[in-house]
């Protein structure tokens, strides 16, 4: 079976599209619940500055006292806000943070797309349910009632004086392994736990072969020449194969029969949009797994490189791109896109812009600078293609 349409879901009325791996919130989401609000507000302070800034942290809370006082908040004579005048939304540049208000209820399809920059979703699972669970054993906030909240716990914290798990959570945890014990004062091993979590849940890093242009500057297929004894298709699949379990190449649908025996096509989905199609192609096609994508036009590119890149992978951040030694911008084309980048390309694409750079430039990205900075020289031309040639044989 193919390894991409295993996650595919069909459906009869519509497109079957695999479809995100997302929580209730975000990717990767956990629940905190067992204990008075007010101590999990103070767990997740404390963690905060031992998960950032590597990681992005996002809480989702509720205010009831806000809410119970929206109707009586002070402001200056003529000012707006959402609770008067019928205003709808309000964004409020607080200088060191933006802050949206709005009125409209938040869906599930929303509340993801507005932390969708996150790495990590932390939850009052007092007030809201989250895919997976940490469970506070505190006697103040007794689990009883809570028990269908409890689908995927990953970790247990004990509060100050408890030394053991109730039998009523010893049953319902009894159909899988213990989740890990920590006491709740240990804030460090509670992050320590978090980061690993986190990187468990790590997407699978997919290769992607951009070959579909039509090359009108260099007159004939880019990916068809030969610099290194195997046509640049072959040769960029080659590269990618060593650090990816499975590699694609990215070409129009009426090139997908002409390639060589042993490559895999990933026939563009999203036409006539350049190297953007191929990208979302691929995220159409596998949306929960980070794709490292070459342009075939590299034959200086090598191993190392590469290496260099894969090994420096910033999960947490939207993409991890190389710094172009000419113009100093993100180098799209030799990145790793994250599965969160799928939405900020569309984003992008939606706004009129179909320019991959554009979107790296404007985004959360890790930006390397190139150990080799010639290596990323694209041949694009017939007299850059015999220069190329020249130099790599000498």
């Amino acid at each position: 079976m193919d390894s991409l349409s295993s996650s595919t879901v069909k459906r009869s009325k519509h497109t079957a599209l695999a479809r995100p791996d997302m929580g209730e919130f975000g990717r990767n989401e956990l629940a905190i619940l067992g204990a008075p609000c007010g101590d999990i507000q103070t767990l997740v302070a404390r963690l905060l500055p031992l998960l950032a800034p590597q990681l992005r942290v996002a809480y989702v809370d509720a205010d009831h006292a806000a809410g119970d006082s929206a109707g009586s908040v002070s402001l200056p004579s003529g000012a707006p806000h959402v609770a008067d005048n019928a205003l709808s939304a309000e964004l409020v540049d607080k200088i060191t943070y933006r802050q949206l208000n709005l009125t409209r209820a938040l869906d599930k399809f929303s509340q993801p797309e507005l932390l969708a920059h996150e790495s990590i979703v932390l939850v009052n699972g007092n007030h809201f349910r989250a895919r997976q669970q940490v469970v506070i054993v505190d006697p103040r906030k007794p689990l009883d009632k809570k028990l269908d909240r409890l689908t995927d716990v990953r970790l247990i914290l004990l509060a100050e004086g408890q030394t053991e798990l109730s039998a009523v959570l010893l049953a319902h945890l009894s159909a899988a392994p213990l989740p890990p014990v920590l006491p709740l004062a240990d804030t460090a091993k509670i992050a320590a736990f978090i980061r690993q979590w986190y990187l468990l849940a790590m997407p699978v890093l997919r290769g992607l072969v951009l070959a579909g242009g039509r090359s009108e500057r260099m007159q004939t297929d880019k990916g068809a020449l030969h610099y290194h004894g195997l046509d640049q298709r072959q040769h960029t699949a080659a590269l990618l194969a060593e650090f990816c379990p499975d590699v694609r190449v990215s070409v129009r649908p009426d090139q997908a029969a002409e390639l060589p025996v042993g490559l895999t096509a990933l026939p563009d989905t999203f036409l006539n949009l350049g190297p953007l199609g191929g990208i979302l192609s691929a995220f159409q096609a596998d949306p929960n797994a980070a794709w490292l994508v070459l342009a075939c036009d590299l034959p200086f590119l090598t191993r190392e490189t590469l290496e260099h890149l894969v090994t420096n992978r910033q999960p947490a951040r939207m993409a991890t791109s190389f710094r172009s030694p000419w113009d100093e911008f993100p180098e799209p084309l030799v990145s790793i896109w994250e599965p969160r980048s799928y939405g900020q390309l569309l984003r992008f694409l939606s706004l009129g812009y179909a320019c991959p750079r554009k979107a790296l430039i404007n985004s959360d990205i890790e930006l390397l600078t190139p150990p080799m900075p010639e290596e990323l020289r694209n041949v694009n031309t017939p007299e850059e293609r015999a220069a190329a040639q020249k130099e790599l044989t000498s």
